[in-house]
């Protein structure tokens, strides 16, 4: 068995070092975060509280979790500042996890585990992931789980230079606390620090160490604390903001677009059309504009032409040119409808004009036509009327549907000229089905089937009562 201690959090600040802190929840240390993350914690406090307390011969189990394919390197550090190395060890030497993957140390049906032996007092369990393996035979035994060196400053100074070949962004730690004894000691005093931003998901960097994304809680120490946030595409945000132990201090800050600009060049034939960009008047073609990077509307309006619109993409640092050969207005076109059944009535941007065959002048351009006739579904188009010449509309209109209310004495199955129409629900069925002359059947275990042919009106509704007969 394993004797089981305490554990240390160490601070890495690339090749030189920083002052060591130590965290309920655990810390990142990395002054250079990447996309790798690591997290730890034991079987006692999954929600990792860091107040888990565990008594002398009790069993421990540690679970750790890698968002990337990683290697992962577990150290346990004692009350009385002695170290032991958790992962790899004699009985399980593959500590290489996969993205997402989390594991626990010792798994299930394992060879060994891990017991509380003491001393009592405060422990830490340490987590170290690298994207590149580690060499640790300097100051580690992997057999005998012993780490050949005491104390939080020289494990840190070691583990600083083993790490210092790999790249910044390619290593990350984490660490939970936990402790030996009857009782834990009160937790230290911290207060809360609630961040959200719009919009979310900025990193958040409190001190100079990246701590997640918005929204985010997190416990600080009191005092004052440097909070800064990013997000690409957005200015960064800093602030200076007060923690007070036991208390909540809420930073929601609004980020502020980057402006990026770029130039767009409007010129048209005939030149001086009225130029509109994003609805705003901005000059006479020829005109040459500073933009925000991004899609823009651009419309030009000169009497006696038809309007120009355009959406335009302008980037930064970069010249769009938009150069419209403007079209001369013809006022007028004819609009022709005719319709299946004739004789319907004709609808033209929402005024009536008449009744099917019909013509009529209208203003060249869009228009909206709708062909409408009591029983039948109403027909609606969208039409351009080019000047000068003859737009055809054609409406098939078709019946509209009726509405069946069926009553039943009983649950039963309900078809119409042989097809299944569904099952009445506490007797009742309601529907909505083609007009004409249509045969109903009703069936009913146990109960004579019912055949009656129905009238169903286009669109109209029509409630039938049906009494099943018990067969004797």
């Amino acid at each position: 068995m394993r004797r089981w201690l305490s554990l240390l959090l160490w601070s890495l600040a690339g090749a030189a070092m920083a002052q060591a802190t130590i965290s309920p929840q655990g810390i990142i240390v990395n002054p250079t975060p990447g996309d790798l993350t690591v997290t730890v914690w034991v079987d006692k406090d999954p929600g990792r509280s860091g107040n888990a307390v565990y008594k002398m011969g009790e069993p421990i189990r540690i679970g750790v979790e890698v968002n990337r394919d990683a290697y992962v390197y577990l150290f346990n550090v004692n009350a009385d500042g002695s170290v032991d190395l958790i992962l790899p060890n004699a009985y399980d030497r593959n500590n290489r996890l996969r993205a997402g993957e989390a594991r626990t140390y010792p798994p299930k049906g394992a060879r060994y585990e891990f017991t509380i032996t003491g001393p009592e007092g405060e422990n830490y369990v340490l987590a170290l992931a690298s994207l590149r393996p580690l060499s640790l035979g300097e100051i580690a035994d992997v057999k005998s789980g012993r780490v050949n060196l005491k104390g939080l400053r020289n494990l840190s100074q070691t583990l600083s230079i083993i790490v210092r070949p790999v790249p910044n962004r390619e290593w990350a730690t984490d660490a939970i606390r936990y402790y030996v004894g009857r009782r834990a000691p009160p937790p230290p005093a911290t207060g809360t620090l609630a961040i959200e931003s719009s919009p979310g998901g900025a990193k958040v960097f409190i001190d100079g160490a990246y701590r997640g994304r918005t929204p985010l809680v997190l416990e600080l120490r009191p005092g004052m604390h440097d909070v800064e946030l990013r997000l690409e595409g957005y200015e960064p945000y800093r602030a200076r903001v007060q923690v007070r132990a036991g208390q909540t201090t809420r930073l929601s800050p609004r980020l502020v677009r980057t402006v990026r600009t770029g130039t767009l060049f409007v010129d048209s034939s005939p030149q001086g059309a009225q130029v509109y960009v994003d609805g705003d008047p901005v000059g006479r073609t020829p005109v040459q504009l500073a933009l925000d990077e991004g899609t823009h509307d651009v419309e030009l309006r000169l009497e006696g032409y038809e309007p120009y619109r355009a959406r335009v993409q302008v980037r930064a640092g970069q010249t769009t040119r938009l150069s419209p050969r403007l079209v001369a207005v013809v006022r007028t076109g004819t609009l022709e409808v005719t319709s299946t059944p004739n004789g319907a009535e004709v609808y033209v941007d929402g005024v009536y004009r008449g009744r099917t065959r019909l013509l009529m002048e209208l203003e060249a351009g869009m228009h909206d036509v709708e062909v409408r006739m009591d029983g039948y579904t109403s027909y609606r188009a969208r039409v351009r009327v080019d000047p000068g010449a003859t737009t055809r509309v054609f409406a098939r209109l078709t019946a509209a549907k009726a509405t069946l209310d069926l009553s039943v004495n009983v649950d039963a199955q309900v078809f119409l000229d042989g097809y299944f129409l569904g099952k009445t629900k506490n007797g009742r069925l309601v529907a909505k089905v083609s007009p004409g002359n249509r045969e109903l059947v009703v069936l009913a275990p146990g109960y004579h089937v019912y055949v009656e042919t129905v009238r169903l009106e286009p669109g109209g509704y029509h409630k039938f009562v049906v009494r099943l007969q018990r067969i004797r």
